[in-house]
């Protein structure tokens, strides 16, 4: 295995010069993807509505081609889940990524072309290990295998060629050979449904592997570790998987889950290794090992576009090229492509850390959300929760706000809100009820993670005293019609702040 471990390092560290060339010529390697897809598209539906063959330049693209979102891509998203082709992309779309939902939809469905998978996806993954074969070039990596936490496969029912999951089950069930010989456990459990199900049998399917890497969000990843444990006996995965040496990990901020790491896997030399990578492509990796800043991968087939969040909010904003930002500035990132999505603002905010090469931070969201778990509530869901809450109990909301409660010892994570009532519901616990089981009800990703209180327990709910916000606000020096009470958010700061107002213990 030390040999294969040695081929396999030196082909991943190959891969290095292809990164530092688009880290040399960053705005060489955005143009010729640029062109490289509007060539591609013009004989689509969608490039012929927008006569992609007269489209020269990024500055015709962008006088021509509106913002998109999910809802205004969604009509030709519906035809393609219907089997219908060359609507948005040249090539057969066949797979469809799906992930958590928008205002109007419980989930949304990104179509995965064959270039997005094997050029940005599959690319980003290979460049993942890359990254860290050069940054540790004494690994033994592939000594053994990669413990991948796998999303749920289901066939799309409305078309039989047509196949959906999430990205991550859509990215198994597209693996080469050899990548799944080194990953386990075997594709009948990575992608069950059943989560309460799927992590005993995770557990006990890896117990006896030789397990060197693991990938996956934070949030299961502690619920299978704490599972590894509790079957095997053992105080730390050192003792069950002595070779586990890098953690891969994405989706959301690793911060708050740090310290329990730091317990589960107790090594100085355990290396942590950050991705940001969505259904809709993969965009940034964690490449220098002493700093969590991520590099903005350019040659992946996205062409990128940057919002100044000041421009957020109006009807076709203003969007500048790679060269044109700054450091330290909120930008909502916009993308075009080859699979499909045009001028679409993904809803992430970043900011630039370095230009030279182009570095960046996670900074939120261009709304209000809470995303600490996965689980990806935004705005919409929690008015649509109050909103049925306060119908089945006679009640109404004057104000409220709602935080994430973090993973502590063996009790999973969850939702803090704190409302004030300007009419008291009927009955209090109902009503936390009616809220928690319409944000299941609305949201497939927080319905997963609150299965058997597995990520995420029942919410923890305040009833605040009459004026605790408007007293709140007037501390602040905020009252006023421009200020408003943050509605939800990804940390503790706004909730921890009125909670010691309201003198409750946190």
């Amino acid at each position: 295995m030390a040999i294969v471990n040695s081929i396999f390092t030196w082909l991943m560290k190959k891969r290095i010069h292809q990164i530092e060339l688009f880290m040399k010529y960053p705005h060489d390697v955005q143009q010729e993807w640029f062109h490289n897809l509007i060539d591609s598209a013009e004989n689509t539906e969608w490039g012929k509505m927008y006569d992609y063959k007269s489209i020269l330049t990024p500055q015709q693209y962008q006088e021509r081609v509106p913002i998109q979102n999910y809802d205004t891509l969604k009509p030709y998203i519906e035809r393609m889940l219907a089997g219908e082709q060359n609507i948005l992309w040249p090539s057969d779309i066949k797979w469809f990524a799906k992930s958590s939902g928008t205002t109007s939809d419980r989930s949304k469905f990104i179509p995965v072309s064959k270039e997005s998978l094997e050029e940005c996806h599959f690319k980003g993954g290979k460049d993942m290990l890359s990254i860290y074969c050069n940054n540790r070039p004494d690994n033994q990596m592939f000594t053994g295998k990669g413990l991948v936490l796998g999303g749920s496969h289901q066939v799309n029912q409305l078309n039989e060629d047509c196949f959906y999951g999430d990205l991550s089950a859509v990215l198994i069930k597209n693996l080469p050979i050899w990548a799944e010989f080194y990953r386990t456990p075997d594709m009948s459990i990575a992608l069950m449904d059943n989560y309460e199900v799927k992590m005993d049998r995770m557990a006990e399917a890896t117990i006896q592997e030789n397990v060197t890497s693991i990938s996956g969000v934070p949030t299961w990843t502690i619920v299978l570790a704490k599972k590894v444990l509790e079957i095997t006996g053992k105080s730390n995965l050192l003792e069950v998987w002595p070779n586990l040496e890098v953690y891969i990990h994405g989706a959301v901020n690793f911060a708050p889950y740090r310290e329990q790491f730091k317990q589960l896997i107790p090594s100085s030399e355990m290396y942590y290794l950050e991705t940001y990578n969505a259904s809709e492509g993969f965009f940034g990796i964690q490449d220098q090992d002493n700093s969590e800043e991520m590099l903005l991968m350019l040659d992946y087939g996205i062409f990128y576009e940057f919002i100044p969040m000041e421009n957020i909010g109006e009807e076709n904003p203003a969007a500048l090229l790679l060269g044109e930002v700054e450091l330290n500035k909120n930008y909502a990132i916009v993308i075009s492509t080859n699979g499909g999505l045009w001028r679409y603002m993904i809803g992430d905010t970043i900011q630039f850390t370095s230009l030279s090469p182009y570095r960046i931070k996670i900074t939120g969201r261009t709304k209000h959300f809470i995303n600490a778990f996965g689980e990806e509530v935004i705005i919409d869901n929690a008015e649509q929760a109050l909103k049925k809450a306060c119908q089945k109990t006679g009640a109404e909301i004057k104000d409220y706000t709602a935080g994430p409660i973090y993973f502590a010892g063996e009790k999973a994570g969850g939702h803090e809100w704190i409302i004030e009532f300007d009419k008291q519901p009927q009955d209090f616990e109902q009503f936390v009820d009616v809220m928690d089981q319409t944000l299941r009800e609305i949201n497939s990703d927080y319905d997963a993670k609150r299965f058997k209180d597995m990520a995420l327990c029942r919410p923890k709910v305040h009833n605040a005293p009459a004026n605790t916000f408007y007293n709140w606000l007037k501390a602040k020096d905020k009252l006023g019609g421009q200020h408003k009470v943050p509605r939800l958010a990804n940390e503790r700061k706004y909730v921890d702040d009125i909670l010691e107002m309201m003198k409750v213990s946190v």
